[in-house]
């Protein structure tokens, strides 16, 4: 039976983290150390120490999350070989999965994090916008009411979460639309997010083009166990496919819900967590109460 690997995405980061993993092993200095390295100051002490408003921001929170989960990777003992492993990560958390699975190096991808991170910082200060998650609806209402809230300014749905639980993405004018029309509809909850601007959207367009560069320079290989990418919600191997996607992903939904549902009717029913805290347990429980996730 396979074993599914989740890696943190941006917003689960908190002041502390790392902290306990580096006190026990060396494995996990190592990361930090190299993370400390190739984003060119004390990722470390930030981890550790704060400030919150600094690890916040999404030009420090993206490598800082990424040394985390690799770091706990590490130091984890009695997991599970890799040819019994599947992974997926949840938007830059895809690049942790893609280096925990050797399609990347360690240090390739805490820089090309490292720049994915400065450059949404750059297209959020441009393109102002912001996030709505809208709870207790299905993605295709959702879809008439993105479509129908386009008439204000850019939007567009960024996050599949679960089922009945999507963030929206855009400019100012055009979420007060989503939000107005999803309570009409019968919403359950809809949540402002505290992130800096839209992601997954067009308002990243400038960011993925960046990027793209940067990505086509890296070296990457066949991933030595299979990744589920976030923009197509199925299995990628091919380095090229893998890249084009990553590309993609910063203007593209992350399909995460059905990435898991991949996972599960494959036959994952055990997954491990590694980063911090227990963001991508509580949507997995959303999603397959019957399936087990915890940290190993």
């Amino acid at each position: 039976m396979p074993f599914g690997f989740l890696f943190s995405g941006q917003g689960s980061q908190e002041v502390g983290m790392g902290a306990e993993l580096c006190e026990r092993s060396p494995a996990a200095r190592e990361v930090f150390d190299l993370a400390c390295e190739v984003v060119g100051y004390d990722i470390r002490k930030i981890c550790f120490e704060g400030p919150a408003e600094e690890l916040n921001t999404t030009r420090v929170s993206q490598p800082a999350i990424m040394a985390v989960s690799l770091a706990h990777l590490r130091a984890s003992e009695g997991l599970p070989p890799h040819s019994d492993v599947v992974a997926a990560g949840l938007s830059l958390g895809e690049y942790t999965a893609l280096a925990a699975a050797g399609a990347v190096s360690e240090k390739d991808a805490l820089d090309l994090v490292r720049t994915r991170g400065e450059l949404m910082q750059e297209a959020c200060d441009r393109n102002p916008g912001g996030m709505l998650s809208i709870i207790g609806l299905a993605k295709s209402k959702v879809e008439e009411i993105v479509h129908e809230a386009s008439s204000r300014g850019v939007v567009g749905i960024s996050n599949v979460n679960s089922p009945t639980q999507i963030a929206v993405g855009g400019t100012g004018p055009a979420l007060e639309r989503v939000d107005e029309l999803a309570q009409k509809a019968g919403a359950q909850k809809v949540v402002k997010l505290n992130v800096a601007g839209a992601f997954h959207t067009a308002l990243m367009a400038g960011a993925r083009d960046k990027l793209k560069e940067k990505i086509l320079r890296t070296p990457f290989r066949k991933p030595r166990f299979p990744i589920i990418s976030n923009v197509s919600a199925d299995y990628t191997a091919d380095p090229m496919e893998i890249r084009e996607n990553l590309v993609n992903q910063l203007t593209s939904p992350v399909l995460w819900s059905d990435s898991m549902l991949l996972m599960i009717n494959d036959g994952v029913h055990k997954f491990f967590e590694f980063g911090p805290g227990n963001v991508l347990t509580g949507l997995l429980r959303r999603i397959d109460k019957s399936v087990e996730c915890r940290k190993p």
